[in-house]
């Protein structure tokens, strides 16, 4: 079985980052940052502070956690990257859900391990389909392949979803099966547009001695201009192998988190009033501009899941193929060009994701719809209803006006005159 290509015109440095949140840094994490500027540096995979608040933050997640179990690097790429190293050391291969998050291949890539994707379930994204995912290991082995690996995702970037705890079960079950390690990215657990309703299980608490959590704190803690993220990794010997030869590996790349970052992180790892507050709402806010957007983008004839989690969703534009191709758009890479021009935001090819080159496909991020100012912003954050303030009004019109045009065009095509 042929591994996937690199597929996309752009090299992998004009990748799309995570989804930013658009709003003011939250002011009790500026000030931890900035009473940190003369603070030493930071051991590789973290100070006791840090390690003990991570403990903390999972434990009350119904992750029970020691400090031993855990690693804190400058952003979850070079955790997974280390984590790959480890596990897939003498050429393993790696098992990615297709779509999946932007950064999660170049890490498999950049060490020479071959990359499988494996379709995922019609109903959400980040986690394969378990009879998929045997069958792709089954045809890697018959061909000489050995694939380690799985990383998932259950609130997933790009598409918004969450997987329900049945098909994450089987889907575990079926690596358990198979005898892989899985990494589980949690960077979006906390950002659950309806938390009351929306049930979220992490792979860890499903197979605890072959699960490592990985979550990147600007996920819903931090913003994304502060690089720090940790892991957690299994109980037991195999978990206390991996953390070390994780720790050799942040060393070798000299991944210490910087002080006044690890200092935020320690705070907001802890949860105190400030965090949790602007954390509820900040998630409330992007919960209504995501349902907005998606509203926009159905109405205008393309197609998205109900977004779930975090500050994307998924568009797919292939209903208006035709009207596309008119604009010279065949892919997603001038899908990608086309709208980033006409767009209030980004708008990164499905390409960029794992996603075939040839669905018309993208991420929306709902960061550019809060305002262009601070004051716009925090109006965004503060307002009960934020989808009728003017400017968040004028994005969402903005939006609604290019999908619209496809539309109509895609119309004129299906009714000739």
């Amino acid at each position: 079985m042929r591994p996937t290509e690199t597929e996309g015109h752009g090299p992998v440095r004009y990748g799309p980052s995570l989804p930013g949140d658009g709003l003011p840094v939250l002011p009790e994490l500026a000030a931890r940052l900035a009473a940190a500027d003369r603070a030493p540096a930071q051991p590789v995979g973290g100070a006791p502070g840090l390690l003990e608040a991570a403990c903390g933050y999972w434990t009350r997640r119904a992750l029970p956690t020691v400090p031993d179990q855990v690693a804190a690097a400058p952003g979850a790429p070079p955790l997974l990257l280390a984590i790959t190293a480890a596990l897939a050391a003498d050429g393993g291969d790696v098992l990615v859900p297709r779509p999946h998050a932007a950064w999660w291949e170049p890490c498999a890539r950049l060490l020479g391990r071959r990359v499988f994707h494996v379709p995922v379930p019609p109903e959400s994204g980040g986690v394969p389909d378990s009879y998929a995912l045997l069958e792709t290991v089954r045809r890697v082995r018959a061909e000489g392949g050995d694939p380690r690996l799985l990383v998932l995702s259950v609130a997933d970037d790009p598409t918004g979803t969450v997987t329900p705890p049945e098909p994450l079960y089987e889907t575990v079950e079926a690596a358990a099966a198979e005898g892989l390690h899985l990494v589980s990215d949690e960077t979006w657990r906390d950002t659950l547009h309806a938390p009351h309703e929306t049930v979220l299980l992490s792979p860890a608490e499903m197979l605890p001695d072959r699960v490592t959590v990985v979550s990147d704190l600007a996920g819903a803690l931090l913003p994304t201009g502060w690089p720090a993220a940790v892991a957690r990794f299994p109980a037991g010997p195999a978990g206390e192998w991996l953390h070390a030869r994780v720790l050799d590996a942040l060393t070798a790349l000299g991944a210490h988190v910087a002080a006044p970052v690890a200092e935020a992180a320690r705070y907001a790892l802890d949860e105190p009033e400030p965090v949790t507050t602007r954390r509820e709402a900040a998630v409330r806010l992007h919960a209504r501009l995501a349902a907005a957007v998606r509203d926009t983008v159905v109405a205008g004839g393309a197609l998205a899941r109900p977004p779930q989690a975090g500050r994307q969703l998924y568009a797919d534009l292939g209903p208006l193929r035709e009207a596309l191709a008119a604009r010279g758009v065949g892919d997603a890479q001038e899908l990608e060009e086309h709208l980033t021009a006409r767009l209030p935001m980004p708008a990164p090819g499905g390409h960029r994701f794992g996603d075939d080159l040839g669905a018309l496909r993208v991420r929306l991020a709902t960061g550019s719809l809060t305002g262009a100012t601070d004051a716009e912003r925090t109006e965004s954050l503060t307002s009960p209803t934020p989808t009728e303030l003017p400017h968040v009004q004028r994005a969402l019109m903005s939006l609604g006006s290019v999908f619209d045009d496809l539309r109509d065009d895609a119309q004129r095509w299906e009714h000739p005159r």
